[in-house]
């Protein structure tokens, strides 16, 4: 019987793992596709591996590869001077490169025709070159022509001090309502905690006017000193607004991790001399480490791919986050689809969050397992 359950667990998390890894995997996989061999070989070997298959209808693209490997003194199957020329005359006909040319068809001026034997002795030139072209050119056109890495060091900056300030509130605040017992001490942890009861979306449109009209009155105050005090449309309001909503959940993880440490701690700090200030600083807070990082992951993953709030709040293009970034894609291409492109930028969206959790998984397993989520 109990081997029987072992072959089922396997089984379910196997099943967990492949349900997990595999989309994951695709993602990256199709990140290093062109868009034309996502739409005809979405699930197959990648290109990259195997190279772009001859299809006898060449493509500016694959005559510019093929000169690559000439100049390279590689064997291109035609001579440079002849691809020069190929390409010269492609570029006229079709400057655009949106078309192929079938073999045999007459271009250029003067008019030329290219052989059946000669289009396949250029595609088999540039097939494997081709593909590693097309996998860095799609990373190249989302981290520098769709400014991903504009979005990206902006989602880094508000994530950052979104959970320095969080951490910094909320373990303070958990740390009274955990370890020290006066009146309203349960009703004000209940008061922290009920924001986790109320859908963020809701907040939206209060928070939106009420954001107007403290920037208007701020602004008014600081006018004199020329000065403009300015919640939206910029990274200190989303920064605010992060912190006040991930208040409550922290609270509650942390709060439930101090009460798990040992009371005889604290009182052996103050019976030495230390005052409550440095018995929390350099006593109970570095005690609670598990707990602090096991709050940093969870409000990292949710601040980092956070769309909604950043989408009402944030106008300027250039203070857009990562998730604006990747949404703004379909866009910049003027609404065509670059698959590629597309799967370069959410490759770059989760890397970060996939090394977080690597790098810290053993400190949030210790973290849930000591404490972080006792009541």
């Amino acid at each position: 019987m109990d081997k029987v359950r072992t072959i089922l667990a396997y089984t379910v998390l196997i099943g967990w793992l492949l349900a997990v890894v595999l989309p994951m995997v695709w993602v990256l996989v199709n990140s290093l596709r062109s868009s034309k061999e996502f739409v005809q070989n979405p699930f197959g070997m990648p290109w990259l591996v195997t190279g772009v298959p001859a299809d006898g209808l060449l493509e500016l693209s694959e005559i510019e590869a093929a000169r690559a490997r000439a100049s390279a003194g590689e064997d291109a199957g035609l001579a440079l001077e002849r691809l020069d020329q190929l390409a010269r005359d492609f570029a006229k006909l079709d400057s655009e490169n949106n078309g192929a040319l079938e073999a045999g068809v007459v271009y250029g001026d003067p008019a030329e025709t290219l052989s059946g034997e000669e289009v396949a002795a250029v595609e088999r030139a540039a097939g494997r070159s081709l593909a590693i072209s097309a996998a860095i050119s799609n990373y190249r056109k989302a981290w520098v022509e769709s400014n991903f890495s504009r979005f990206f060091f902006n989602s880094l900056w508000v994530t950052g001090w979104s959970l320095f300030g969080t951490l910094a509130l909320a373990s303070m605040a958990a740390y009274v309502l955990a370890r020290f017992e006066f009146r309203g001490n349960r009703w004000l942890f209940l008061f922290f905690i009920s924001g986790m009861m109320i859908p963020a979306q809701l907040l939206l449109i209060p928070v939106f006017f009420e954001f107007s009209w403290l920037s208007d009155v701020g602004t008014r105050f600081l006018e004199p000193f020329g000065l403009r005090f300015q919640l939206y449309d910029s990274h200190f309001g989303l920064i605010l607004l992060y912190i006040a909503l991930s208040l409550p959940f922290t609270i509650l993880v942390l709060s439930g991790f101090f009460k798990s440490l040992p009371g005889a701690l604290r009182e052996a700090a103050i019976m030495d001399g230390c005052g409550e200030y440095r018995t929390f600083w350099h006593v109970m807070l570095p005690l609670a480490k598990p707990g602090l990082i096991t709050a940093a992951i969870f409000n990292f993953l949710g601040i980092w791919n956070e769309y909604i709030f950043a989408l009402v709040f944030v106008n300027t293009p250039e203070k857009k986050t990562l998730p604006l970034g990747l949404a703004s894609v379909s866009i910049q291409a003027q609404y065509k689809t670059d698959f590629g492109l597309m799967f370069a930028g959410l490759v770059i969206v989760v890397v970060p969050t996939l090394l977080v959790y690597v790098l810290l998984q053993r400190q949030l397993t210790q973290g849930i397992t000591t404490g972080a989520i006792k009541g």
